[in-house]
């Protein structure tokens, strides 16, 4: 993000009010824009030259292109290593990242086989999206990143499994019942792991702590902003890598609700269709285009849940923080996505 490049003056924040849960849809609608993966390398320095000619000074007041080139770099740069995000593991990739793993999971009559294969190929891209997204004031070892992938992968599997053995046996529901309970049940593997997934990957930060900062005043956002005052660390709190970490778990599971419970059951609902009886090539298509349609809006809805920048008391959080905090004796950190 901006506050990686060289100059002692912050870009504003947003071009909306993230105090509200709808601004920071449309932000987050915004920084997860697929079209920014199309700006090419000479495109993201251009963005970089732009917002440091701001932060240095060169420029004095926010335009649309400076806004342009702060919405390619937050989409695009990683705002602890001041390095791009891998293309694949993104926010604004992530709708198409997810498309073809999601169908494969949501694919009607799946075997054994197939369900393992999709369950270990979802957890193997949600470790990388967590691994890429994370705050990084806490480094994650090779060892952790494995252990936590193996488990991961265990439980949406041993859920998925579970699962599925489980609703046939279960006498009490009708046929139509059993069906929509089957293909409930990657959601059900999703959700569970996906959270846990998050747990797993980022429990380093819970262990060691992440980066907290004083919430500022007015007066000090223009000092910052002019060059005049840095804003420093007041040191790694667990209790604030505590909050972000379950944040982001409640996010991914708020996310996935929708993509992985509303295409199947529009899809039982439109395969009773005489249309579809009589093209059933289009199944395949017609659910693509529903996982996608669901996971564009999904998407920033679920993002937006927490703000980026948690605020929170510092009397909240361990005993060297209190009476530490800035506006309001508030701190602020970095949650990760």
């Amino acid at each position: 993000m901006t506050s990686s490049l060289p100059g002692t003056r912050e870009l504003p924040v947003s071009q909306f009010d993230l105090s509200t849960y709808w601004g920071r849809v449309r932000h987050a609608a915004n920084i997860s824009d697929p079209r920014t993966l199309l700006v090419s390398s000479a495109g993201l320095d251009h963005a970089k030259q732009l917002v440091t000619a701001y932060k240095t000074g060169k420029i004095q007041e926010m335009t649309p292109e400076l806004w342009q080139a702060k919405k390619v770099i937050d989409s695009t740069i990683h705002p602890d290593t001041g390095e791009p995000v891998f293309l694949p593991f993104r926010m604004s990739c992530f709708v198409l990242s997810n498309l073809v793993v999601t169908a494969g999971m949501l694919t009607p009559g799946l075997k054994t086989a197939g369900t393992l294969g999709w369950q270990v190929t979802n957890q193997s891209l949600n470790v990388a999206i967590n691994f890429s997204n994370a705050n990084k004031s806490t480094p994650l070892s090779t060892s952790t990143i494995i252990k936590s992938y193996c488990l991961a992968v265990s439980a949406s599997c041993g859920v998925a499994l579970g699962l599925n053995a489980l609703v046939p046996r279960l006498k009490s529901l009708s046929p139509n019942a059993k069906m929509i309970a089957g293909r409930l049940v990657p959601f059900a593997a999703v959700a569970s792991a996906g959270a846990l997934n998050v747990f797993l990957m980022r429990g380093e930060e819970i262990r060691h702590g992440i980066d907290v900062y004083p919430v500022l005043t007015e007066i000090d956002r223009m000092k910052v902003e002019r060059g005049e005052m840095e804003l420093q660390s007041l040191g790694k709190s667990k209790k604030a890598a505590t909050i972000a970490v379950g944040e982001t778990a409640v996010s991914r599971v708020l996310n996935s609700t929708p993509i992985m419970v509303l295409p199947p059951l529009i899809l039982v609902k439109l395969q009773k269709t005489e249309w579809l009886k009589q093209r059933p090539r289009m199944v395949l298509p017609v659910n693509l285009g529903l996982i996608l349609t669901t996971s564009i809006f999904a998407l920033p809805l679920a993002l937006a849940a927490f703000p980026q920048r948690q605020a929170v008391s510092a009397q909240s959080l361990e005993p060297e923080f209190h009476g530490r905090g800035g506006k309001n004796g508030l701190v602020e950190f970095n949650r990760g996505i």
